[in-house]
């Protein structure tokens, strides 16, 4: 690691408090924790709970009580997403004041209708990198008029970010850092790849993507330490963050966690969480050893 980071590095575990904690959780928890130490730095854990149907207090607790069972407790106190709305809200206002964002009012119900219209005449809708379908033109070439009155009639609508125009607006040279193969490799980041992203819901005031870079810039967050499953997401998230004008941290993404199909782990698989090996009599030690550390 370089040493121009050893002195004021910052390492984050930022986990969603909307089920229970697994052994991939345990795997990115103790990684940035080792590597914080490596460093001389901090071990931050972040609680992300901008969604607040899924997420729940008691989940919360019983996240926090996982993590320092593990002894991986923050250096500093939790920063709580659902702290810090107003500032994924200027954020959002800064990329509207750029000309960035338009509303879009199209449901996910008549997206898919859409797709699955086009796709049976024989088109195929493109896909961004995690498989889903792009958002369709339409609410970004609808007239300011239409815009205009929609919006004053209160229809329910997203935030979304014109793609096209924001990747115009970063200029030339997007990538990142990354070190998850054990050097310094820059990537080339290819944002166009998503399409135009959702921002903002009515029932989230900012999505993962623009709340994530908000918070890693709040926090001075040096090292980004996350699985693999996020790799391609950078892309976008490296576009908000030069469009804001917000620090680059180095990235690093790490191998997942699979289970025996070979799949990443989810939350509603009891036998990998762990508070169901803790009641099994697992120790630490056990758990970094399931993790192959």
């Amino acid at each position: 690691m370089p040493n121009s980071h050893r002195q004021s590095a910052k390492f984050r575990f930022a986990p969603s408090p909307n089920g229970e904690l697994h052994l991939g959780h345990a795997l990115s928890a103790f990684l940035n924790h080792d590597m914080a130490r490596e460093a001389g730095g901090a071990y931050l854990v972040r609680i992300e709970n901008i969604d607040q149907t899924r997420c729940t207090p008691a989940l919360e607790r019983a996240l926090l009580d996982d993590l320092a069972w593990l002894g991986l407790s923050s250096d500093a106190p939790e920063r709580r997403q659902s702290d810090h709305l107003s500032e994924y809200q200027a954020a959002l206002q800064e990329l509207e004041r750029l000309g960035l964002t338009y509303p879009a009012f199209m449901t996910r119900g008549e997206v898919k209708a859409l797709v699955a219209h086009s796709e049976r005449a024989g088109n195929p809708w493109p896909r961004d990198p995690d498989g889903a379908p792009l958002y369709p033109d339409l609410d970004r070439l609808r007239p300011p008029a239409e815009r205009a009155r929609r919006l004053d009639a209160g229809e329910r609508h997203a935030i979304r970010l014109d793609m096209a125009k924001a990747v115009a607006a970063a200029g030339a040279g997007l990538g990142w850092t990354e070190t998850g193969s054990g050097e310094d490799r820059w990537i080339t980041a290819d944002p166009l790849a998503w399409g135009d992203i959702v921002l903002s819901r009515s029932d989230a005031p900012g999505s993962y993507q623009l709340c994530v870079i908000v918070d890693d810039a709040a926090q001075e967050i040096t090292h980004v330490v996350r699985g693999l499953d996020l790799y391609h997401a950078t892309a976008v998230q490296r576009l908000l963050q030069v469009l804001l004008g917000l620090p680059e941290p180095v990235y690093h993404h790490h191998r997942l966690v699979l289970d025996d199909k070979g799949e990443k782990l989810s939350k509603s698989n009891r036998s990998t969480a762990l508070a169901t090996l803790r009641r099994e009599g697992f120790s630490p030690s056990d758990i970094r050893g399931l993790v192959s550390l």
